[in-house]
């Protein structure tokens, strides 16, 4: 990066624009367009994520006000108008956005793939679940959820090494979370850890067929037949490590081999929580540990939500709003990006909110994130922000 670069193109820089532009490419994104182009809805789509703007004439405005700087954000449209960008969120397949996302997604898991999760586990930890996103019907009647309510819900898969989502389905508010294990590709040897939402036991025997572990919360109507009771440290919190058969009429025959079940008390909540595994061979705290790591999703939703437009949209049809949070998903894996490939020790918070207030600047990105303090950007007393944080001792 170089003195006299807009902060912006400079942030833009780490992404493969290579990729993009096949990507563009296979859907025929630039087919018949004269004068707004796929990387010019990308970028102004870009920039109205970094800069937390409201709506598409609050694009505009921002954009016109800085129409002399458009070219050196590498958009080559000489003004962006509000119904230019309307129609092309409209139009332009969001396809195109879903792959570059994906593109991104694992560029970075090989960035963080040396991340320490603080367990002595070499294999890969995915944390599974959903985040309802409400939508007025009248506005968006394609996304029925009930008889007067709208919604989607971002079914997502995250690494816990980084906190990046590596698998993201959006459907309609009605799809059930446990459908969504048929969409996956298990992975033999990785741990997926789920709540009660999942609780299948047809598809979690698929995914011990497949090699791969599970780590969920069961039900209170459990019905089993303890084959054999395990040695536990009470002082951990551990109440029973269990190696049982289920034994009601249609679970037995979906699941019919043994399974782990670990009960466990945590003196902090005072809850009990009763966790099933078909992992027989992990101490027993390792698997409580592994159920707290789940949290970390939570995390991530609170923080796109909080921090990127993908509650409130620019259009209203299908094909817009995929477009919307598939460009949300890009720029929070490109703010992980430039984390891990500036070694910033800042959040994510904190180097969106840098480069949200100094898009237009031409400071070098790693002088301006590095010599950041970056006390003046967390928010008191709110540690849930940082994504990145080690959890030992949480």
């Amino acid at each position: 990066m170089y003195t006299g670069k807009l902060v912006f193109a400079q942030a833009m820089d780490y992404l493969p624009l290579h990729t993009f532009r096949r990507c563009v490419q296979h859907y025929d994104g630039n087919c018949y367009i004269k004068s707004f182009s796929c990387q010019d809805q990308y970028r102004s789509m870009t920039f109205a994520q970094l800069t937390y703007r409201e709506s598409l004439r609050d694009i505009e405005a921002c954009l016109k006000a800085q129409r002399n700087k458009l070219y050196h954000m590498d958009i080559r449209a000489k003004t962006v108008a509000r119904s230019t960008l309307s129609d092309a969120n409209e139009k332009r397949d969001w396809r195109i956005y879903a792959d570059f996302g994906l593109s991104l997604i694992q560029t970075t898991r090989r960035l963080y793939a040396d991340e320490d999760l603080g367990l002595e586990l070499n294999s890969t930890v995915y944390a599974l679940d959903s985040t309802t996103i409400d939508l007025c019907l009248s506005v968006f009647p394609w996304a029925r959820f009930r008889q007067t309510k709208a919604a989607i819900k971002l079914h997502t898969l995250l690494d816990l090494q980084g906190n990046i989502p590596t698998f993201i389905h959006v459907s309609d508010g009605k799809l059930h979370d446990v459908n969504v294990l048929d969409l996956l590709l298990p992975e033999p040897g990785a741990f997926y850890v789920m709540d009660r939402g999942y609780l299948d036991y047809e598809r979690l025997y698929q995914l011990n067929q497949a090699s791969a572990f599970f780590v969920i919360r069961a039900k209170h109507n459990l019905q089993f037949q303890q084959r054999y009771s395990h040695a536990i440290e009470k002082s951990t919190g551990l109440r029973c490590d269990q190696t049982i058969m289920l034994t009601g009429f249609y679970t037995s025959q979906h699941y019919p081999e043994p399974l782990r079940r670990i009960k466990y008390y945590d003196a902090e909540t005072d809850k009990r929580f009763v966790f099933l595994t078909n992992n027989l061979t992990l101490p027993a705290k390792t698997i409580t540990e592994l159920y707290r790591y789940r949290w970390q999703i939570e995390l991530f939703f609170k923080w796109i939500k909080q921090y990127l437009r993908i509650t409130s949209f620019f259009g209203t049809s299908e094909n817009a709003v995929m477009t919307q949070v598939w460009i949300a998903v890009s720029v929070y894996v490109l703010i992980a990006i430039i984390k891990k490939r500036l070694k910033i020790k800042a959040s994510l918070y904190s180097i969106l909110q840098i480069l949200s207030l100094t898009i237009f600047e031409t400071t070098p990105l790693n002088q301006l994130l590095t010599g950041c303090n970056q006390n003046m950007f967390d928010l008191e007393n709110d540690k849930q922000l940082n994504l990145f944080d080690n959890l030992t001792g949480h």
